[in-house]
C-alpha cells in the first residue's frame, strides 16, 4: 500500500494525513473483495525496515493501527471478515498487540473474506525463521534433513495457513517487491497502477481483478 507520504505531501500535509487516508483506502479494498468474493487479501501495512522511520512518524502509525483495529472490529463482524495477522507480531507496542489479538478473536468465527495484515513484516526474515523452525525440527528428531520439500519448507512460514497469492498489486507505480512475500509470490501476477494508495478504489480493484483476468497463468509449462 504504496503512497501515503507523496499523497500528504503533494497537498502540504503531515505524513500521517496520508496513513489516515490510506485507512480509508483499506475499507475500500476490503468492500470491493467482498463483492467479488475474493477469499483471501493480505495488505502489506507495516514492514520490519518501517521500524527505521523517525520515530514520531512510527509512534504515529501505531497509534493509527491501534484506532484502526478498535473502530473496524464491529464493521468486520458486520461484513464477515475474518482478521489475520502475520510477521513478528512481538515487535508491536504491548497496546497494538493486545488489540491486534482481540480483534482477531472477534472475527474468527467469520467465514466469509480473510484479511492478513502484515505487520512488522519482512520477507527475508520470515524464510529465516522459516529455516530456523526446520533446524529445531531437525534437532529435536522429528524429521529428517532428506524429507525437506517446498511443500513442507511452505508449511515453517508465517503464510503456512492460506494459499499463495493469485495476484500482486502494487500501487504509485513503484516496480519492486520491496521484500514482500518473497517466496509466495514465485507465480504470482503483478499489477501495477500509477494511483497513489490513498486514492485506490474498489474501482482501481475491480480494473486490477478484470485485468488479472485476461492473464494466462502457465506457471513455467506451456498452455
Amino acid at each position: 500500500m504504496d503512497g501515503n507520504g507523496r499523497w500528504a505531501k503533494n497537498r502540504g500535509l503531515p505524513r500521517i494525513k496520508g496513513h489516515e487516508q490510506g485507512a480509508d483506502a483499506v475499507r475500500e479494498c476490503v468492500e470491493g473483495c467482498g463483492d467479488l468474493k475474493i477469499e483471501f487479501l493480505t495488505l502489506y501495512a507495516f514492514s520490519a525496515e518501517n521500524w527505521g522511520r523517525p520515530k514520531t512518524e512510527v509512534l504515529a502509525l501505531m497509534h493509527l493501527l491501534e484506532r484502526f483495529l478498535k473502530e473496524k472490529t464491529p464493521e468486520l463482524l458486520e461484513k464477515n471478515v475474518r482478521l489475520q495477522a502475520i510477521g513478528r507480531l512481538t515487535d508491536l507496542p504491548d497496546a497494538c498487540q493486545r488489540q491486534l489479538h482481540k480483534s482477531i478473536e472477534r472475527t474468527a468465527g467469520n467465514n466469509g473474506l480473510t484479511l492478513i495484515l502484515a505487520l512488522s513484516y519482512g520477507s527475508r526474515l520470515e524464510i529465516i525463521d522459516g529455516i530456523k523452525s526446520l533446524l529445531r525440527q531437525i534437532e529435536e528428531g522429528h524429521i529428517d534433513s532428506a524429507m525437506i520439500d517446498v511443500e513442507m519448507f511452505s508449511k515453517h512460514l508465517y503464510t503456512r495457513y492460506y494459499p499463495d497469492p493469485d495476484l500482486l498489486i502494487r500501487t504509485s507505480g513503484e516496480l519492486r517487491l520491496s521484500n514482500f512475500l518473497l517466496w509466495q509470490l514465485s507465480y504470482t501476477e503483478m499489477y501495477v497502477t500509477t494511483k497513489l494508495w490513498p486514492d485506490f478504489t474498489k474501482d482501481d480493484l475491480f480494473a486490477a481483478v478484470e485485468e488479472f483476468g485476461k492473464r494466462q497463468r502457465r506457471y513455467g509449462g506451456v498452455l
